[in-house]
């Protein structure tokens, strides 16, 4: 979730800077050619300063959400956010290994997944022993928890 978080306050700061130096500049540059109901750069400009700030506020929003987060209300034998779970898929016939992200962090090819997901949510507050049958896009899955470490655990 630090990473997370992190990546935020950057993507933020790109913007800020794009929002308070470049498009400004272009702004400016644009009305230099005059008539701007006819302008193409200066409503492509404009419209870009929307999109940003609409971004900006978007990434504030999440980033408030991410403090309001307290870990240590996440439980410490049952899956949750930065659970690492390792299961095994009966219809696959082999282990899996899930890490259970925020939306923003998922990568399924990476075995990330969003606690959001299909997958995500059945999995969450499951133990060790525990069978759970998941439905998704495609059918259904079969799988059971063999191993689990928590957000605690990950140092």
């Amino acid at each position: 979730m630090i990473e997370l978080k992190k990546k935020l306050q950057a993507e933020i700061a790109a913007l800020e800077y794009e929002l308070r130096n470049e498009l400004p500049k272009e702004i400016l540059k644009a009305r230099e050619h005059g008539d701007l109901s006819e302008n193409a750069e200066y409503h492509a400009a404009k419209e870009r300063q929307s999109y940003v700030s609409a971004r900006l506020a978007q990434f504030h929003q999440r980033l408030k959400d991410l403090s309001m987060v307290d870990v240590s209300k996440i439980a410490t034998d049952r899956v949750g956010l930065g659970s690492t779970v390792v299961v095994y898929d009966s219809q696959k016939e082999m282990e899996v290994t899930y890490y259970l992200v925020t939306s923003e962090d998922a990568d399924a090819a990476a075995g990330r997944i969003s606690t959001t997901s299909p997958i995500g949510k059945g999995l969450l507050g499951k133990q060790v022993g525990d069978e759970v049958r998941i439905v998704i896009p495609g059918g259904s899955r079969n799988m059971e928890v063999l191993r689990l470490t928590t957000i605690h655990e990950v140092s």
